[in-house]
C-alpha cells in the first residue's frame, strides 16, 4: 500500500514522529447515488486537510493520542466506476488491512460504502454489532431502482445472517422500513431522536457488551444546525457531546473493531464542517485504543 508522509497525512504529524502503526486512514470518495445534495466525493480530502488545524492533545484522555496509536493515511486512489467493483475494492482494502492488524478508518464517500467496508469483518467474526449514527435508518430494500443506493445501506449489511445493528439519531423512516423493521426486532434497535432525553444508556452498555462493534457514522446523524454540510441534512439530531458520550461507552464496553464516516459535503468556504468531521475521527480512533483511561 502507499501512503501519504506524515506530513500530509491525517492530522499532519511532524515527519520525524514515527511509530508502527496500529491504524489507517482510507480516503473512499464514492459517489453514486446521492439523492439531494452532492459533493460527498470531496469528502475525504477535506477531512484530511482539516484535520492539520485538529489539536492533538486530547483533554479528556490528558495525552497526544497519535502518539499512543500511530496513524497512517493512504495516498488517494482511483475509485472503481461500478458500484459492485467499488465495493469489492473497499473490502480488499479491509481485508489487507486486518490481516496486518491495523484498525481502517475509512472516510467517505457515501453511505453506500459500508456494505463492502464490513465484508472481511463479517468473515472474520462469528457476529459482527453495528453501531450505526445517522438520521435516516437506511432500511430500504431499494432505492430509486438501486439496491445499492445509500438509502439501502444498513439493509445490505443486514443481509448477512451474523450482522445486527444499534442505532441512535433515527429520525427519517419510510413505511416500509418500519414493516422490515418489525420482522426484524431481534437484530435491530434503534434509539429515536425523539426520544433523546428518555434513552436508556445502560441497555445500550448491555446490548454492546463485549461484542464486536463497527462503527457507522453517517454525518447527518448530526443535527442539521450542527452539521448542514451533507446531502440530506435533518433537524432533530444528535449534538456532539451526547455523540462523544455514545463512543466512550462502546470504547469502554465492546471491541470497536473498524469504523466509517461518510456523508460530509463540504460547503466552500466553511471550514468548521470539515473540522467537525476531523475531530470525530480523531475522538474515535482516540477512545478505541486508550479506552483503558476512560
Amino acid at each position: 500500500m502507499n501512503y501519504l508522509s506524515n506530513k500530509q497525512g491525517f492530522l499532519g504529524i511532524e515527519n520525524k514522529f514515527k511509530i508502527k502503526e496500529k491504524a489507517v486512514v482510507v480516503p473512499f470518495g464514492l459517489e453514486k447515488t446521492v439523492s439531494y445534495g452532492s459533493g460527498t466525493k470531496n469528502g475525504p480530502k477535506e477531512i484530511i486537510k482539516a484535520s492539520h488545524q485538529v489539536e492533538l492533545f486530547d483533554e479528556d484522555l490528558s495525552c497526544e493520542p497519535y502518539k499512543k496509536i500511530g496513524i497512517k493515511t493512504l495516498k488517494p486512489f482511483l475509485i472503481k466506476k461500478k458500484m459492485s467493483e467499488a465495493l469489492i475494492q473497499i473490502s480488499k482494502i479491509n481485508e489487507s488491512l486486518l490481516k496486518q492488524n491495523i484498525f481502517p478508518m475509512v472516510l467517505g464517500g457515501e453511505h453506500s460504502i459500508t456494505p463492502g467496508c464490513i465484508v472481511p469483518f463479517v468473515k472474520k467474526y462469528d457476529n459482527l454489532c453495528l453501531l450505526h449514527f445517522d438520521a435516516h435508518a437506511d432500511l430500504r430494500q431499494s432505492y430509486e431502482g438501486n439496491k445499492f443506493s445509500h438509502a439501502s445501506a444498513i439493509r445490505r449489511c443486514l443481509d448477512y445472517k451474523n450482522v445486527n445493528v444499534v442505532s441512535f439519531g433515527i429520525r427519517n423512516i419510510s413505511n416500509g422500513e418500519v414493516a422490515y423493521l418489525k420482522k426484524n426486532k431481534k437484530k435491530i434497535n434503534i434509539f429515536w431522536a425523539k426520544d433523546k432525553k428518555n434513552w436508556n444508556l445502560n441497555a445500550f452498555k448491555k446490548l454492546i457488551k463485549n461484542k464486536n462493534v463497527y462503527i457507522t457514522f453517517d454525518v447527518d446523524g448530526f443535527d442539521s444546525s450542527l452539521m448542514p454540510a451533507t446531502g440530506t441534512p435533518e433537524p432533530g439530531g444528535l449534538f456532539w457531546d451526547e455523540t462523544i458520550e455514545i463512543i466512550k461507552i462502546a470504547s469502554k464496553y465492546s471491541r470497536i473493531v473498524g469504523a466509517d464516516i461518510n456523508e460530509l459535503a463540504p460547503i466552500k468556504g466553511f471550514s468548521s464542517y470539515n473540522f467537525l468531521v476531523a475531530k470525530l475521527a480523531y475522538k474515535i480512533l482516540s477512545y478505541k485504543f486508550l479506552n483503558f483511561k476512560l
